[in-house]
């Protein structure tokens, strides 16, 4: 990092540090308007579901585009611009704590220009400041919260900032506070570093490797190094949090029909399987989870992307075709009719995802405690709770994601398979039947044409291997 660049960063960080979280004498003006929420703000006339739910916000946003920008050009404002999307859970965590609070939205209003941007409507606009947030943090995220020059250049960056001290994160009210006094004092240093700090990013962003040949020494040399961070352990790449990953474990499939190396079948077997058992796949109602939180793959961030889960089915379909695995089968089948389900508008298009949350709540559309289980499956309690392991005590809080141990194959076994597989299917039925009353996570019914592709591969592939008419 430029060290003209770090000081000023490490200047702001003394501010923020050391300030105190001051009160704020002018307060926003509380009007009720005819749509009956007390504020509304320009996000009112988007169509992505992320801006809406921004639009009654006491924060006066902006979206993306020339109005917002000229505005902090004419009135010398530095930017605030917070990026996320409508199905990420610590997004909808700062929106209450702090873009709803009166006080922190009169601080921004008083100060800053504020700019909403959906990432998967403006990936572009996500790519470049996410650059600056991994450069200046060593890590990004989402809600991502980055503050520009009216330049629209980047001078200081993080991910979510709780309202006040805590986590080990200064308070989000004692961030802009200071900032906004920075600006007004280190206005001259902070434009020349901010310059400079972009050219560096963005030059970073737009290089390009020269064309190269895809030789069978490159695949070779690309999946080694893969496999240098496969969990041999617990399946998958790296340690908590885990993501899916499925074209990397296509190509280690790709790779073990080209070179006869088991090892690549065989991690890319121990991966998908461990998915497939783990709490990162809805047991009841099919498809994954964005990615799991642990290292077991047994506790999900809940919210469903429809680019994972289509990303996901042709991985399984190949795994199927061969191992002949009957479980890489029903996962292929759990997940094309999760988005048939779920994500599938009446016009044929595919929605985008599927909230986290639910009346506040992370996970609470998907997990069941002991009690409920018993109540609704009665007799058939006990086989399907020692199954998909589930206890009094829960492995979720005090309730329980469903999963699948090397206990639950032998249970299967004793008691015979189709005797077994009925007695399932009909506690399922069961399930799914009360959780169809619960109130359902958000969706987020944007339609993105690259997405649509991706899920329509999926269809042609999970008909190849089906031969279900309703895939193709």
């Amino acid at each position: 990092m430029n060290p003209k660049y770090a000081a000023i960063v490490a200047t702001l960080m003394i501010f923020i540090a050391g300030a105190a979280c001051t009160s704020q004498e002018d307060k926003q003006v509380h009007n009720v308007n005819h749509t009956g929420h007390s504020y509304t703000n320009k996000l009112v006339n988007e169509t992505s579901p992320y801006l809406l739910q921004h639009a009654h916000n006491p924060v006066d946003w902006y979206p993306w585009g020339e109005e917002a920008h000229e505005k902090a050009k004419r009135e010398d404002k530095p930017i605030f611009l917070s990026i996320g999307y409508a199905s990420c859970h610590w997004c909808h965590v700062m929106e209450r704590e702090s873009f709803e609070n009166e006080d922190i939205a009169a601080v921004l209003n008083q100060h800053f220009i504020s700019i909403k941007v959906d990432r998967e409507q403006r990936p572009d606009v996500d790519q470049i400041y996410m650059a600056f947030t991994t450069a200046l943090t060593g890590h990004g995220g989402w809600p991502m919260s980055v503050f520009l020059t009216p330049d629209l250049k980047p001078f200081f960056a993080g991910t979510y900032f709780p309202p006040d001290d805590r986590y080990g994160r200064p308070g989000f009210k004692k961030i802009i506070t200071e900032i906004g006094r920075a600006y007004a004092d280190e206005r001259e240093a902070i434009f020349s570093s901010s310059v400079d700090i972009f050219d560096k990013v963005t030059a970073q962003i737009r290089t390009s490797a020269p064309p190269t040949m895809l030789t069978p020494e490159l695949i070779k040399a690309s999946v080694e190094a893969l496999a240098q961070n496969v969990d041999r352990v617990r399946g998958g790449f790296g340690a908590a949090p885990k993501f899916p990953h499925g074209t990397e474990l296509s190509m280690f499939l790709h790779y073990y029909r080209s070179s006869g190396d088991l090892t690549y079948l065989q991690d890319a077997e121990q991966a998908l399987s461990a998915m497939a058992r783990g709490g990162i796949y809805d047991h009841l109602g099919g498809g994954f989870a964005r990615y799991s939180t642990d290292r077991e793959w047994l506790v999900p961030h809940f919210e469903k992307m429809l680019y994972d889960n289509a990303l996901l089915v042709p991985t399984y379909v190949e795994a199927y075709q061969i191992t002949g695995n009957e479980l890489y089968l029903d996962v292929v089948r759990g997940t094309l009719d999760f988005i048939l389900n779920e994500l599938t508008d009446s016009t044929g298009a595919f929605y985008s995802a599927l909230d986290a949350d639910s009346e506040g709540e992370e996970g609470k559309f998907y997990v069941w405690t002991k009690t409920e289980i018993d109540e609704i499956l009665g007799n058939e309690s006990e086989t399907f709770s020692e199954y998909y392991n589930i206890t009094g005590g829960g492995n979720f809080e005090d309730k329980n994601i469903l999963h699948l141990t090397a206990e639950s194959d032998r249970l299967k076994k004793e008691i015979g398979e189709q005797k077994f597989n009925e007695l399932i299917a009909v506690s399922k039925k069961k399930l799914l039947a009360v959780r169809a009353e619960r109130i359902r996570p958000m969706t987020d019914d944007k339609t993105l044409t690259s997405w649509n592709g991706l899920a329509l591969t999926a269809f042609c592939k999970g008909y190849q291997v089906t031969g279900d008419q309703r895939y193709l």
